[in-house]
């Protein structure tokens, strides 16, 4: 998944209500960029990180700035926009390169299902059972090399493990699919200290039949794609 238009580097001066971030370019010019990331983004905000901003001159937008990255150390970076995700994986899903979906040829985005709910994927495929993908944005990493999810306590998580079980009790099959948004982990667990609720839901889920996939990302200032698996650890 390319990004639309070329980012350019900034300095973050601080991030608020969320979904606002306040950000000095390179020419010191001071701007406030969207961040599309309702997460605590633990270790990800702090203020003096170089980070990446996608601009655009779209009139019905009214900040003209999106903040899409987060640069580490050694060339490594962090998706902070949790909206890559589901793009990188609907561009990989139709042309076949997600391991463990072979033969599944119809990927259906954002589909309803549950109680209220809507999966992030339904994949179907001749003689294969129906495929209900459940996607987890992650870029928390509190050790080295180790991902983790989530950020925050996450209700609507939890539900939507609940949703995924259900769909494995009706003969479906049920992914809950972790996609790491960052270059510097080889590893992943749940974060069961940060919400306790949502690693019980993940056991019973587990218990019942869910599968849980892991995979990692490319990251550069140009484009964000899918990768390799990563190690699950829970």
């Amino acid at each position: 998944m390319r990004f639309q238009t070329e980012l350019v580097p900034a300095e973050l001066i601080r991030r608020y209500k969320r979904f606002l971030a306040d950000c000095r370019l390179a020419d010191g010019r001071e701007v406030v960029a969207h961040c599309a990331n309702p997460g605590s983004m633990m270790g990800l905000a702090e203020p003096g990180a170089r980070i990446w901003l996608e601009p655009n001159d779209d009139p019905k937008k009214k900040l003209k700035f999106g903040w899409r990255l987060v640069e580490h150390g050694d060339g490594h970076f962090t998706g902070v926009d949790t909206s890559v995700p589901n793009r990188a994986l609907r561009a990989a899903f139709e042309v076949g390169e997600v391991p463990g979906f072979d033969g599944y040829t119809t990927v259906r985005p954002e589909q309803k299902y549950g109680e209220n709910s809507r999966i992030d994927f339904l994949l179907q495929g001749e003689g294969l059972p129906d495929a209900y993908v459940e996607v987890k944005s992650v870029t928390l990493s509190r050790a080295a090399g180790l991902a983790e999810f989530p950020d925050s306590v996450t209700a609507r998580g939890a539900k939507h493990l609940g949703e995924l079980a259900k769909m494995v009790g009706l003969g479906h099959r049920a992914v809950m699919l972790y996609l790491v948004q960052r270059t510097d982990c080889d590893r992943f667990t749940l974060a069961g200290d940060i919400d306790p609720a949502y690693a019980a839901a993940y056991q019973a889920a587990t218990r019942a039949g869910v599968e849980t996939m892991c995979l990692g990302t490319y990251i550069t200032p140009k484009a964000v794609t899918v990768g390799h698996p990563i190690a699950i650890h829970i």
